[in-house]
């Protein structure tokens, strides 16, 4: 840990069972009137745009338009077409809706609104720009991103074929509105994928080379809401109490990788994601368990003093403290067996679809990914290949 940190979190969160009323308020506190929305398909077939414009029925701010065509990995091509639309319909705000692709998508397009001349597909580009972004308010439709208060986005390169992390402090949305209500539709399976993927930013942001008290805090918590809830979550989808604590979780994940980052299991994932294609929660979850075993010699203290927030108090003090680390690590892969039982959770890169031949272009891709260098045990291909293998069946 460093002598000296920083912590960054500007977002104002709204977050409760009836955050969404709160809409027009929050945008008429940001001075604007006229939003473009931002969604995908799986949102708007789930009825969930509907919620949204009923909160503006008695309120003079109106929706300009819904643009809900945002397809998975954030491509480019609809960043634009984002853009254009923003552009044609003098548009002065955006409000993102959905997972971790339409905020991403959103983000990078308020960036290119912002400054039309940034490349998107240059990362110093990106972290370069100095210019406010315009009003962004992003309602999660799940539980595990945290993209709602990160100043991250990952888009796809469909030319390369790989992700690229999108990194500025301008990228902050203004708000972000936090409602139980937006996840009871959420399928299981991904209600199952999208915490594991909370859970993994909270447990990289305990570990890594850039880990501080202050992200600390905010992971710990995380990791104790989402022990004590996923699993019902992925059981009762309509457990409101179980989804407004998961939506939290995700929230104070997203807090803290957004300020200490992410390692290896992101290195992997956003890896096999590009290959491959598989959902990223999902990706989380199977390289999670395997990548904290790789660097238990070297993240095994931290792991032990995360166990009490998994396990709880009375359980932990049972066990040795040289054993709490492997026991954090069991209880991570006894969740996901549980969740496979109840959603099918896949528990092999092989059921996910993965196909043996490109385990090698997985692990080559890693080790050149962003997060990578903030893993504190190095590791090269030959160490990412023998992760991936032994998560493969």
């Amino acid at each position: 840990m460093s002598d000296i940190f920083k912590f960054h979190c500007p977002v104002k969160i709204v977050s409760g069972m009836a955050a969404l009323e709160k809409l027009p308020n929050e945008l008429k506190q940001l001075g604007a009137k006229r939003p473009l929305l931002v969604s995908d398909p799986g949102v708007s077939a789930a009825g969930l745009l509907d919620q949204i414009y009923a909160a503006f029925d008695e309120s003079e701010i109106k929706i300009a338009e819904a643009y809900d065509q945002v397809p998975a990995d954030s491509p480019i091509g609809n960043i634009l077409e984002i853009v254009d639309l923003y552009n044609e319909l003098r548009c002065d705000s955006f409000i993102a809706i959905g997972g971790g692709s339409a905020i991403d998508t959103t983000k990078a397009a308020n960036i290119k609104v912002t400054e039309p001349g940034i490349d998107l597909l240059h990362f110093k580009s990106v972290w370069q720009m100095r210019k406010p972004t315009q009003p962004l308010i992003v309602i999660p439709t799940t539980a595990g991103t945290g993209s709602e208060v990160s100043s991250a986005a990952v888009i796809f390169d469909t030319e390369k074929g790989i992700k690229l992390p999108l990194v500025n402090p301008n990228m902050t949305p203004s708000t972000a509105v936090i409602d139980p209500r937006m996840t009871v539709t959420l399928p299981p399976a991904l209600t199952a994928s999208t915490g594991m993927d909370a859970l993994a930013h909270a447990v990289e942001a305990c570990i890594g080379t850039l880990k501080n008290p202050i992200s600390d805090a905010c992971a710990a918590s995380a990791i104790q809401l989402i022990g004590q809830n996923l699993v019902e979550a992925v059981r009762n989808g309509q457990n409101l109490e179980a989804r407004m604590a998961m939506a939290n979780a995700a929230t104070l994940a997203g807090m803290a990788f957004s300020n200490s980052m992410t390692s290896m299991v992101h290195a992997l994932g956003h890896s096999a994601g590009a290959v491959c294609h598989i959902p990223h929660g999902t990706a989380m979850s199977l390289f999670l368990p395997g990548s904290l075993e790789f660097n238990q010699d070297t993240i095994g203290d931290f792991l032990a003093e995360l166990l009490p927030h998994l396990a709880g108090t009375e359980a932990t003090v049972k066990i040795p403290f040289e054993q709490r680390a492997s026991r954090f690590i069991e209880i991570i892969r006894e969740m996901q067996v549980e969740m496979n039982a109840l959603c099918g959770l896949p528990l092999t890169l092989k059921e996910a679809g993965v196909t043996e031949d490109k385990l090698e272009e997985i692990a080559d891709l890693s080790v050149k990914d962003g997060t990578a260098v903030y893993n504190r045990k190095k590791f090269n291909e030959a160490d990412a290949l023998g992760v991936i293998k032994k998560v493969f069946e």
